[in-house]
């Protein structure tokens, strides 16, 4: 079961490193075992470094072995290690792209489709590029060429601008893959086909009954090794204008003209650029940042941003939170808040939906809430209000929960869904630069902002909620953050 994939090489930069070790070749190898790659699919790795054939093949085992602990169909893996091959490109020669043409052009070994994913670092993308389009490796006449580039695409407008004229040089739209793994998570998909399959929901998904929706991921984990990458990123960049503004696309769209990669893009293109720039003159009222200090996550005390950064004066932040509007007919007056944390006291990625009041108040009763759990649940609950059994007249909140994903079902990998979505040459899960341009816009004011702004950020205790300072945002005196979805918990952040 191929789904018509055309016989393709699959040729991978950077396949010695870490994304391509623990996701790419695991991810392609369950492919294999699930009979949905091509049977002539050849996969070529290009490293650095000589490596003999054997050794290589050797150390894709090992790579399996990590990850299939229980083992795995000994005849699917033997033909899957015979798909493979390697090409040294030391960075050092200069003749080394014409020695990788050399080596595809051995159309005995290899199908001239070609998909190159470039796990680089992104100031290679460009170069890359250039490189496989100077020897003729980019050249559509007989056959496909499709160039994947990880994120970030760029670090803020101006850069996404300059790498896109950069591989547009070479490249159509149609071969450029912006990769955003989010995007292959299944839970994420699921939000368009839950909204608009269903006639419960898409008539009261607007502003006639909907309060406000939050958009949040939270992570108990801290910035780790990665104190460098994070003090030249921060929380707004990293997860806010990528993963979460897609989310929030997602959430937010009109129905898109049909379930093509073109309608699917299109529409959340177009809902992408409704977003309201964000006032910085009034940046207080619409965003808040704040840093972790040493504090203690599942009873283990855990040092703070700044000490384990080793620089007191960094105005990073770890928690972002943003409020947006929406400016089209649906949406109108609706504020987004979206946010995200390292160091909070629960990890969650969720949307929660809060419904206007309803028509009959008895009480103080809660309002409505619809909340789709994304990770680590994948749900769907919906609280309403049912009147208590007895003689009084009270109401209390009751939930109908219910699984999106069930122990039965196929626990495919992002990476998996989107090296399937490449073969097939299907780019719905990947950005157009469009999207990734309206995102940036959005964020680039507020990053500056922030950068220029010097004085000491607001800390919250690592393993703690959200900073009650970040209240500030809210439109309403009665509007808070929402916690687990779990019922009885304490979920609100009063």
């Amino acid at each position: 079961m191929t789904n018509n994939i055309d016989p393709c090489t699959l040729v991978l930069f950077g396949a010695s490193g870490n994304l391509a070790r623990v996701k790419l070749y695991p991810g392609l190898f369950r492919l294999d075992l699930l009979g949905r790659l091509p049977a002539d699919l050849k996969i070529l790795a290009v490293g650095r470094q000589v490596v003999d054939l054997d050794a290589w093949r050797a150390d894709i085992k090992s790579m399996l072995d990590a990850k299939f602990k229980k083992g795995y169909d000994p005849q699917v893996f033997e033909r899957f290690i015979a798909r493979n091959f390697y090409h040294a490109n030391p960075p050092t020669d200069p003749d080394a792209f014409n020695k990788l043409k050399a080596t595809l052009s051995d159309t005995q070994t290899f199908p001239q489709n070609l998909a190159y994913f470039l796990s680089v670092r992104p100031v290679d993308f460009a170069p890359v590029v250039e490189s496989l389009a100077n020897v003729g490796l980019t050249q559509e006449d007989k056959y496909w060429r499709r160039v994947v580039i990880e994120k970030p695409f760029g670090t803020d407008l101006p850069s996404a601008k300059a790498l896109q004229a950069a591989i547009t040089k070479h490249l159509k739209e149609s071969q450029i893959y912006r990769i955003d793994h989010y995007l292959g998570k299944s839970a994420l998909q699921n939000i368009l086909l839950q909204r608009f399959t269903n006639t419960v929901l898409e008539p009261i998904w607007n502003n006639q009954y909907i309060d406000h929706v939050q958009i949040t991921n939270t992570e108990m984990l801290g910035v780790g090794d990665r104190t460098q990458f994070y003090d030249s990123t921060g929380a707004l960049r990293d997860m806010l204008q990528s993963h979460i503004l897609q989310t929030l696309a997602l959430t937010a769209m009109e129905l898109p003209k049909d379930l093509s990669p073109e309608g699917v893009r299109d529409a959340k293109i177009k809902v992408l650029e409704q977003i309201r720039p964000i006032p910085v003159n009034e940046l207080e009222k619409h965003a808040f940042r704040a840093q972790y200090s040493a504090g203690e996550i599942n009873g283990e005390k855990v040092p703070g941003y700044l000490e384990e950064l080793g620089n007191p004066d960094s105005v990073v932040e770890t928690y972002a939170a943003l409020k947006l509007f929406i400016d089209n007919p649906r949406w109108q007056g609706v504020p987004f808040y979206i946010r995200t944390a390292k160091r909070l006291h629960e990890a969650d990625t969720r949307i929660s939906i809060r419904f206007k009041k309803a028509p009959l108040q008895i009480n103080d009763q809660d309002q409505n809430w619809l909340i789709i759990g994304i990770q680590p649940r994948e749900c769907i609950k919906l609280e309403i209000q049912s009147k208590i059994p007895g003689l009084d007249v009270q109401t209390r909140t009751i939930q109908l929960d219910a699984a999106n994903r069930l122990d039965s079902d196929d626990s495919v990998d992002a990476y998996e869904a989107l090296l399937l979505n490449l073969m097939q040459g299907d780019n719905s899960n990947y950005l157009h630069i469009s999207e990734a341009e309206a995102q940036w816009r959005l964020v680039d004011p507020v990053v500056k902002a922030w950068a220029e702004d010097k004085r000491p950020v607001h800390q919250y205790p690592a393993g703690s909620r959200d900073p009650e300072a970040s209240k500030v945002i809210f439109e309403h005196q009665d509007q808070f953050w929402r916690y687990s979805i779990a019922l009885g918990g304490d979920k609100y952040s009063h």
